[in-house]
């Protein structure tokens, strides 16, 4: 399959209940790290990746999202009549003009698979990225999707990033066993869905970085309801492996797991660093502060 990656699925449709109650009328995507929320860093990666189709997999009380990436014409109008062009310029690139975004509906929670296969119908028999705003991976512009887009180009076969974490975290995430790794990348023998740690094959753990061929349709739509309840990701990537190569790879970057509470805050913290207007003054915050502590 060498078609090139031009459509990312972004599920934005889950409840954000750890936190409530920021996420009871606001979408955990919509938290901002510094100046702009989570959903805006992933299509920023996408866009980096060379992708031009953002699929947004949406549920009840998603407007927000919606709204951000839609033309606000009111609020443009008004800051061009107060010449505000360096800000009415950043609202006008949060979507590139080359760029086009599509919302579908999840009717039902009903996991991390059964969003992903809600795009089915836009993505067609094409290969296609999967990025989770949740995982927001710093890497200096380089782009994680990019990395992997680059793989893809040469491998032709679905591609999950990964990283590897303690492993007493292993029961937080799909856990992967591997062939010898080359150039970053390797064979998936075996995928498992948050295994307790001493029945994890490895501490190599999936985040939220796919590239999948279209076969995953088919799985997914076979497999049953595992871990929670839900239709897992995981167990239709397993079935996968039956059929045709997947590639684990360890991307260059730092992943920030901004679905938890205390990475949402490091986030923040490090990533203010990196601004240069912010850096300066926040470093020097932080140096009195500690020296308060």
């Amino acid at each position: 399959m060498s078609k090139k990656i031009t459509k990312a699925v972004f599920p934005v449709a889950g409840l954000g209940t750890r936190f409530l109650p920021a996420t009871k009328g606001i979408p955990k995507e919509m938290l901002p790290i510094v100046d702009k929320p989570l959903i805006q860093y992933a299509v920023e990666e996408a866009v980096a990746a060379g992708i031009d189709t953002m699929v947004f997999i949406t549920g009840r009380s998603k407007n927000a999202i919606t709204d951000h990436f839609d033309k606000a014409y009111e609020l443009e109008k008004e800051l061009e009549s107060k010449n505000k062009t360096e800000i009415l310029k950043l609202i006008q690139d949060i979507v590139p003009p080359h760029v086009s975004c599509i919302f579908i509906r999840q009717s039902e929670a009903l996991g991390l698979g059964h969003a992903v296969y809600c795009a089915r119908p836009v993505i067609g028999d094409e290969p296609f990225a999967v990025i989770l705003a949740d995982d927001l991976i710093e890497d200096a512009g380089r782009g994680c999707m990019a990395q992997m887009v680059k793989l893809y180009e040469q491998k032709h076969t679905s591609i999950l990033g990964v990283e590897r974490v303690d492993p007493s975290e292993t029961g937080s995430y799909g856990i992967v066993k591997t062939a010898e790794f080359s150039e970053k990348s390797a064979p998936i023998e075996i995928i498992v869905e948050k295994p307790k740690p001493e029945d994890a094959p490895s501490n190599l753990a999936v985040v939220g970085r796919y590239i999948l061929t279209p076969a995953i349709f088919d799985k997914i739509k076979k497999t049953g309801r595992g871990a929670g309840g839900e239709i897992q990701l995981t167990d239709a990537i397993a079935d996968l492996l039956n059929d045709e190569p997947v590639l684990a790879y360890e991307f260059e970057g730092t992943r920030y797991d901004c679905g938890s509470k205390l990475g949402f805050l490091i986030a923040n913290v490090e990533l203010a660093l990196l601004n240069k207007e912010l850096k300066d003054g926040f470093l020097a915050y932080l140096k009195e502060l500690i020296k308060k502590i």
